[in-house]
Order: structure tokens, then C-alpha cells, then sequence
């Protein structure tokens, strides 16, 4: 009986056995969905790291595991708010609380709100986003009562879409993108459009080889005294119409 039990479970195995190079595969692979339901995504990604009888059988290469990790890395994000402004901080729906983790200061606490009051009395948002999401399409579009935005961990590349993304952010004065990834995105038009008080944003890293529509991306950053484009790769931008 063990025996067939094996046999068995090697076909299963064989059936779900997935090619080197093919990693969104990999993503859907039956054996990795288990292990990601079972287990918290960093002990799965070791296990299929380390364990040379799991990557045997998924013919994983460990040279790929840097990418695979990426695509379930989470985002995190710091929020300094204005100290005498209030309201919304964030734009996500209801149906995508799932994928957004919320604290207020240093509570260890998820608020399950995404607007801050008075009585609040926050200082420091922390946002943790999930490998779910793909798109930051005015995720702070028209928020009001943010100062600063700090993009701590950034590693996915699975970003695509950064429309409106701080369109009339208009309390914002800087914003650090160094440590984003955004090597897949393709539409970055309106980004910053409306953001009067923007007097510094890092943008150094900012990959924009995959970028076509730069539309309005600075349009009404009347405070910004110096930005440093020399990061940017504009072969594949179709539109550059009241850029600034």
C-alpha cells in the first residue's frame, strides 16, 4: 500500500513539475501554492531555497530565486502626516483591505481605517502592502494631510501602473523614491500632477525604460527648485505633453 501511496504522490508531482525560466508558472505551481497556504511566505521560499529534494522536483534554479522572492516581497511604506491637516491618507477600497496593512506610530495594531482625525494624534503611518497588488494607480490621489512619503522597502517588480498616483497631493513637500523598483511600469502620466508643495522628491532610481505616456507628470509642481532626470530612459515615451 505505501507503495502505490508513493507512486501516487510522484505522479501528482511529475503532473505539477514546472520549466526553469517559466517563474509566473512557478507562481500557480499545485506543490508551492500548498506550501504558501500553509506556511508564511518567507519559511516557504526558504524551504524551496534549501531543500534540494523540493527544488529537484520543481526543477527549480536557485540563480531564479532572487526574482521569485521579489514578486512576493512586500511593499512598505512611512507616511508623515500634517500636524494640523486631517483626513484621507491613502486610497483603497474595501474589497482591497486584504492586500493593505495599516499602523498608526508604533502600534503593532492594524487600524482598519485609511483617514486620520485630530484625536488620532498620529505622527508616523507604516503601510505594508501585499505581492497581490499591481497597480498604485492614485493610491494617494487628492490625499491632503500628507507631508512626507518614505518608500522603505520596495523590492517587487511586479508594479506596472503609477497614473494619479500623488495627483493633488497638495501638503506634500518630499517624497523619496531611491529604493523603488519600477522597472515594469508603463504609464507614470499625471504622477505628480498638482503637488504646489513638493520642494524635493529623489528619483535617482526611477527606471522608466518600459515607460510610454509621461503626460503631465509635473504639471503645477510650482515649489520644486531642482529635479535630477538623468535616470530617465524616455526610448519608448510617446507622449511628453505638459510634462512641466
Amino acid at each position: 500500500m505505501k507503495g502505490k501511496k508513493l507512486s501516487k504522490t510522484k505522479n501528482k508531482i511529475n503532473k505539477h513539475c514546472l520549466s526553469n525560466a517559466n517563474l509566473k508558472n512557478i507562481k500557480s505551481n499545485y506543490i508551492l501554492s500548498k506550501l504558501f497556504a500553509h506556511l508564511d511566505r518567507k519559511k516557504s521560499l526558504q524551504l524551496v531555497k534549501y531543500n534540494k529534494k523540493i527544488q529537484n522536483r520543481l526543477h527549480f534554479n536557485t540563480k531564479d530565486y532572487k526574482e521569485y522572492s521579489e514578486t512576493f516581497s512586500s511593499i512598505e511604506i512611512e507616511i508623515i502626516p500634517c500636524k494640523d491637516k486631517y483626513g484621507q491618507f491613502i486610497n483603497i477600497n474595501t474589497n482591497d483591505r486584504l492586500y493593505y496593512h495599516i499602523y498608526f506610530n508604533d502600534n503593532k495594531k492594524e487600524i482598519k481605517y485609511k483617514y486620520i482625525t485630530k484625536q488620532d494624534k498620529v505622527e508616523r503611518i507604516k503601510i505594508i502592502i501585499d505581492y497581490q497588488v499591481q497597480s498604485f494607480e492614485k493610491l494617494f490621489f487628492e490625499c491632503k494631510c500628507i507631508e512626507l512619503i518614505n518608500f522603505k522597502k520596495f523590492y517587487r517588480n511586479n508594479i506596472n501602473n503609477m497614473i494619479d498616483m500623488f495627483r493633488k497631493c497638495s501638503s506634500l513637500k518630499k517624497l523619496d523614491f531611491s529604493n523603488c523598483n519600477t522597472n515594469n511600469v508603463t504609464q507614470i502620466y499625471s504622477m505628480f500632477w498638482g503637488c504646489s508643495s513638493l520642494e524635493e522628491i529623489n528619483l535617482s532610481n526611477f527606471n522608466t525604460s518600459n515607460v510610454y505616456d509621461m503626460y503631465g507628470m509635473f504639471f503645477g509642481c510650482s515649489s520644486l527648485k531642482e529635479l535630477n532626470l538623468s535616470s530617465f530612459n524616455t526610448k519608448k515615451v510617446k507622449n511628453m505633453s505638459y510634462m512641466f
